[in-house]
């Protein structure tokens, strides 16, 4: 059994998309999105062939929540505006998101990880850590074990990267992709870590790559090679020690092991039936309050959210739930309305008395560790609390 630590980071190939193409498959090899609304969901016709909706048809302000990588060949990426999607790709087929269906099978592809190892970190749902170092097996046969259980219990592929840490994981584990693996050490750092570009470290974000680039600092070597008292000079110094620190391919923190994602929510049910529009003033109110109450939760836990969600309770108990990752941690209750706000804008409220609500936070990040952010160039602009685009 080796000694050396071994962390593998698992992630779902096109993960959303990819569970939409088992109820679909005569979609496979086509440029799909997901993120329609309910009217866009497929229909099938009395001769039995199905019909679906074309993204150049799409008007709305909705979000793409995944592609498949035929249509992120056309550039359409999650997150994007569908308005803008449909420019790029207006061929590309629209579906509807299904997060039952995607929780589902989250569950079934984390579960059978488990038979393997069962030290795992979950960061998200489609997306987790495992530490192998326990095990006796080479990397390679892991690596391989993982996909193939993974695939007999889900249908779905995932891209694994095996490495002595975490960052140098999540790295490898998008080297391969799809359903690949990657496998390196320490040693390997040099030639497969520095040539890639900046912004490939998680941690990166969009301000920072922009500020390194015009230091001239466009790869991770240049990054590795750059002096830290420049670093600090420009980033401060926290967010500077971490740059010198992740460019040489370092990272000593631990797998969280907890059996689930630690999360904070707060929900309010109403003791009368809300209406989206009539009590809109109301909605906003509760809607601004939660998230005050939420960021008052997180700071007395001293920590950060990079995921928040919101949960919908309508007249007849049916229940939608919409969740949206940040690469940089929030707190603040006007970040936390404001990626709340984005959530509530896929919800399909065509039945608009609303029973109950919520706000919820989790992949919760410790303080101390999220303080590195404080000193880079901030990479979100968040909306204000008075924003229609984000408030009910």
């Amino acid at each position: 059994m080796s000694s050396l630590k071994r962390i593998a980071h698992l992630d779902m190939d096109a993960f959303y998309a990819s569970v939409e193409l088992l109820r679909y498959p005569d979609l496979r090899g086509e440029a799909v999105v997901i993120g329609g609304r309910s009217a866009d969901a497929p229909t099938t016709l009395p001769s039995g062939e199905r019909r679906y909706a074309r993204l150049g048809d799409y008007t709305g302000r909705g979000v793409v929540t995944t592609s498949t990588y035929e249509a992120r060949a056309f550039g359409v990426f999650s997150a994007m505006g569908l308005m803008k999607a449909a420019e790029l790709a207006p061929q590309a087929y629209l579906l509807p998101s299904d997060f039952d269906a995607y929780r589902r099978y989250s569950a079934l592809f984390k579960a059978a990880v488990a038979t393997i190892s069962d030290r795992i970190e979950n960061r998200g749902i489609d997306e987790i850590y495992i530490d192998l170092s326990h095990l006796p097996e080479d990397s390679a046969t892991l690596a391989q074990r993982l996909k193939d259980t993974v695939w007999e219990a889900t249908g779905l592929t995932c891209s694994i990267g095996i490495t002595p840490n975490k960052l140098l994981s999540k790295i490898a584990s998008e080297l391969n992709k799809p359903n690949g693996y990657t496998i390196l050490s320490m040693d390997d750092v040099p030639d497969r870590i520095w040539p890639l570009a900046v912004n490939k470290i998680n941690g990166v974000g969009p301000k920072a790559h922009i500020k390194l680039q015009e230091l001239d600092i466009h790869t991770i070597g240049e990054l590795a090679a750059t002096p830290p008292a420049l670093l600090q000079q420009h980033f401060g110094l926290s967010y500077a020690q971490w740059l010198s620190r992740v460019a040489q391919g370092k990272d000593d923190r631990e797998l969280d092991l907890s059996p689930e994602p630690k999360s904070i929510s707060r929900e309010t049910t109403f003791e009368r039936n809300l209406h989206v529009r009539q009590d809109k003033q109301t909605l906003s109110a509760v809607f601004k309050r939660l998230c005050q109450q939420l960021e008052a939760d997180l700071r007395r836990k001293k920590v950060r959210a990079q995921t928040i969600g919101i949960k919908v309770r309508f007249h007849d108990f049916s229940t939608v739930t919409r969740d949206r990752s940040v690469e940089m941690p929030v707190v603040e209750a006007v970040d936390i309305h404001a990626v709340a706000g984005q959530c509530l804008r896929r919800v399909p409220f065509d039945k608009p008395a609303l029973r109950l609500f919520g706000v919820k936070a989790s992949n919760l990040v410790p303080e101390d560790e999220a303080r590195r952010w404080d000193e880079a160039p901030q990479q979100l602009s968040l909306l204000g609390w008075e924003d229609e685009q984000t408030s009910f």
